[in-house]
Formats: C-alpha cells, sequence, structure tokens
C-alpha cells in the first residue's frame, strides 16, 4: 500500500512537472491538430484510429511531429492491451517478454496486445528479426515511429507486414495554433500565468521552431518561466527572449539518413536546374548540418561532366579546382571556394550528352555480341603484323587537309550507330557544327 501511495504520488509530481510540450499533448484524435493527409476527417489513419481496427503501422517524420503522440491517441481508444516500450533502452529480452505475455492475453482472454517501439530504427538487425514472428502471427499489432526513413533502417519483411504513414514538418499555421492553445489553457498550459505575446512574435517563434512542435512549445514555456514581470503585471514575451529561448535552430540532417540523400537530390537537382540561389540554399543546410565539404565537392565534380560537360567543359577544370582547394584550405574558408563553383555550375549552359553517350555505348557492349577491331585500326607496330593485315589501309589524319579525312572506326556492323548527340548549347553547339561539317564533307 505505502509502495503504491508512493508510486502514485511520483508519478503526480512528474505530471505537474512535466514539460509543457507533454502537458499539452492531445489524448483524442479531435484535439490533434497537423497532419490532416493522414488523420483529417476520413483518411484510412482516422478511420482505423476511430474505429479501434489499427493494422501494425510505422509512423515516420522529423522530431515534434507528432508521431508518439498518435501512439498515445491509440492507446487511449483501443480496447486491446496497449505496450510500450523505447528500442534505445530495451533488447530482445525485452521483446520476448512482451510477445510471451500477448500470447498468453490472446489464448486467455481473447484480447490482441498493441505493440509501440519508439525509435524503432534503433533496434538491430536480430531485435527487429525477433519481432517478426508474432507481427506475421498477429499476435501483436506492431506501431513504430522513427525519425529515420523506414525503408533504410527496418528490416524488409516488418516494411512489408505494416502500414508506413509519413509525418511532416508542421506548418506556420499549424504551430501557431498549438501555441496559442498551450497559452490559452488553464488546465494543462500557461493560461495562468499572464503572457503578452504579440503575433510577429509567435510567428518567429513558429519559424524558428522547423515544424517541431516540442521544441516551439519548450521555448515558449521556458521564456514565459524565466521572463520577469513588466510593470502592468505582464510576462512580456519580444522577439528577442524568444530567440534567446530556443537559441540558434538544429538543422535537421542526418548525414547517413535519408535526409542526407534528399538534401543532395535537392542540391544537384538545383545546379541541373540552372537555379544558383536554391543551389547555394541546399549546399547551406548541408555545411550547417556538418556534412563532409569533400563529399559536396565530389558531386559537384560529378554533376560537371553530368550536367554540363561540353556545353561548357570549363565547369569541370572549376569543379576540380573546388575540390582541391577544399582538400587545402577546408572550412569554415572553404565554403567560398565551393560557393563560386555550384554558382559557376548553376550557372552553366547544360548538357548531358556525354553522360547518355557513354551509357548508351555501355548498354550496346552488354546487349549484342562484341563487334571485332576494323583490321585497319589493329595495332600494327609489331613485327608480323602486316603479314596479318594488321594497319593496312589506315588513313592518318594528320596527312589530310583539316586533319581530317572519312574512315571507319567502328566495327562494320556498326558503322551507323551514333551515341554522342551534341546540343545546341553551350560550346557544344560549336562541337556539333564542326562535326556536321566535316562529315559532310567540309573542312573546319
Amino acid at each position: 500500500m505505502q509502495q503504491s501511495f508512493f508510486q502514485q504520488n511520483m508519478e503526480n509530481t512528474l505530471k505537474k512537472e512535466a514539460p509543457l510540450s507533454v502537458r499539452m499533448r492531445p489524448v483524442s484524435l479531435e484535439d490533434f491538430f497537423g497532419q490532416e493527409h493522414l488523420v483529417g476527417k476520413g483518411k484510412l489513419l482516422y478511420r482505423s484510429i476511430q474505429a479501434d481496427k489499427i493494422s501494425s503501422l510505422i509512423l515516420y517524420g522529423p522530431p515534434g511531429t507528432g508521431k508518439t503522440t498518435l501512439a498515445k491517441i491509440i492507446a487511449n481508444k483501443t480496447q486491446s492491451i496497449f505496450v510500450q516500450i523505447n528500442a534505445v533502452t530495451s533488447g530482445i529480452k525485452d521483446i520476448r517478454e512482451v510477445i510471451d505475455k500477448a500470447r498468453e492475453n490472446l489464448g486467455l482472454y481473447g484480447k490482441r496486445t498493441i505493440l509501440f517501439i519508439d525509435e524503432i530504427h534503433r533496434f538491430n538487425k536480430s531485435q527487429q528479426d525477433a519481432l517478426l514472428p508474432a507481427v506475421e502471427e498477429g499476435i501483436v499489432i506492431l506501431v513504430g515511429a522513427t525519425t529515420e526513413n523506414p525503408y533504410f533502417e527496418v528490416n524488409s519483411p516488418l516494411i512489408s507486414r505494416s502500414r508506413v504513414f509519413q509525418l511532416k514538418k508542421l506548418s506556420k499555421e499549424s504551430l501557431i495554433h498549438i501555441l496559442l492553445k498551450a497559452i490559452e489553457d488553464k488546465r494543462r498550459g500557461l493560461g495562468n500565468i499572464p503572457i503578452l505575446i504579440r503575433e510577429e512574435t509567435l510567428e518567429s517563434l513558429a519559424l524558428l521552431s522547423e515544424g517541431d512542435a516540442r521544441s516551439a512549445l519548450n521555448a515558449l514555456e521556458l521564456a514565459a518561466l524565466t521572463t520577469p514581470v513588466d510593470e502592468n503585471g505582464r510576462i512580456h514575451i519580444t522577439e528577442e527572449i524568444i530567440e534567446e529561448c530556443i537559441q540558434r535552430k538544429a538543422v535537421y540532417y542526418d548525414k547517413k539518413g535519408d535526409n542526407h540523400f534528399d538534401t543532395i537530390s535537392a542540391f544537384i537537382k538545383s545546379i541541373r536546374g540552372s537555379d544558383p540561389d536554391a543551389a547555394i540554399y541546399w549546399m547551406a543546410k548541408m555545411i550547417e548540418g556538418g556534412e563532409d565539404p569533400k563529399f559536396i565537392a565530389r558531386r559537384l565534380i560529378i554533376s560537371a561532366s553530368e550536367d554540363i560537360g561540353n556545353a561548357d567543359p570549363q565547369a569541370l577544370v572549376v569543379a576540380v579546382a573546388a575540390f582541391k582547394a577544399v582538400e587545402i584550405i577546408g572550412l569554415p574558408e572553404a565554403r567560398i571556394n565551393l560557393a563560386q563553383a555550384v554558382t559557376y555550375l548553376a550557372s552553366a549552359p547544360k548538357s548531358n550528352a556525354s553522360y547518355m553517350a557513354i551509357d548508351k555505348a555501355i548498354e550496346n557492349i552488354r546487349k549484342h555480341p562484341l563487334g571485332e577491331v576494323p583490321s585497319h585500326l589493329k595495332d600494327a607496330h609489331y613485327k608480323g603484323a602486316k603479314e596479318l593485315g594488321h594497319g593496312i589501309g589506315y588513313k592518318y589524319p594528320h596527312s589530310y587537309e583539316g586533319n581530317y579525312t572519312k574512315q571507319d572506326y567502328l566495327p562494320k556492323e556498326m558503322v551507323n550507330i551514333k551515341y554522342y548527340e551534341p546540343t545546341e548549347n553551350g560550346y557544344e553547339k560549336k562541337i556539333k557544327e564542326r562535326l556536321e561539317k566535316i562529315k559532310t564533307g567540309g573542312q573546319h
């Protein structure tokens, strides 16, 4: 009795002193704000939760977007037994205990168990494999939460037996709604504190929070509790106070996760799309997120040939020079060299003709019989070569006007194949004009 009283007293104290983001956590879908694409009325997840008919699912999205909150709402709504573990502090022993108990409850009472695993990406392969039979048999219904792309971090068999729901960063409007509710709520929020905060200050807090409700609410609470009352007895929260409480916003960028791949993809596509402003923005995000500058420079070298090619041959020279500069100088100064290269490449004329040419040639080699080197092109620099007919009939281009004469360089069955098709862009237009001129009998 004394122990249960102690436990209850501890839980009550924790509830009272819990962070604002925990106290304001919605307990029903009616109170849940944001993620309308998933839990708007009529949506699949909304219907499943309301009907208490959820199947195994994985909630995936950035921090503070409502993954754990949705799990808690499921816990409040379901008639099934709800068990929560955290992948950081739990192991195979804990998983097996939950599964054994779930099997017992299903057999004795006909009650299913929903197992919520927070940060499921932290489980290694063997831990995830331990879940698989119980999920497959329906002993437990899995609800996983992760900030990492589950298609990278969760075993394929678990993915195939679950639905993946992607949560998005909360919009500015959603965050403002959540903040206002916390300011007004007298039971769980800050409604008993005389707060004065302007609309533009709330907007700043929402923007600085980067779509993270937890970050926004905790910064608001810190501002309210640490700001002295003014002469009118109000706690006036200014933009300066908000910036101090939230400090420098963390750049959500995992160098090994899908955010890394999404950002580098946006970066390269911005260069390819000739948008230097967007390319600089995505590079700034990578630099601020701690990306290896050599990785960025290597991608520039690839882009210089893949997306620009002979439309501006100087692009490859610039990209290689930027890589060398990064090696010699390092950050933070090397950001300037990278910025020069990025803006040059993004602004340059574009052509993927060289890239397409090599891929066409490789595809041809892989799918068709290899052509024999024509006799006149074979090596004739050894004794007996002429007896074999090697090199006979070869025309030395430098012996002709314009350093060109017509002859076949491809195997005889491939003489009409064309791999490199120059564009009309930049310097490549001149290349195209020269090739067309000499192949129609003119001279360059």
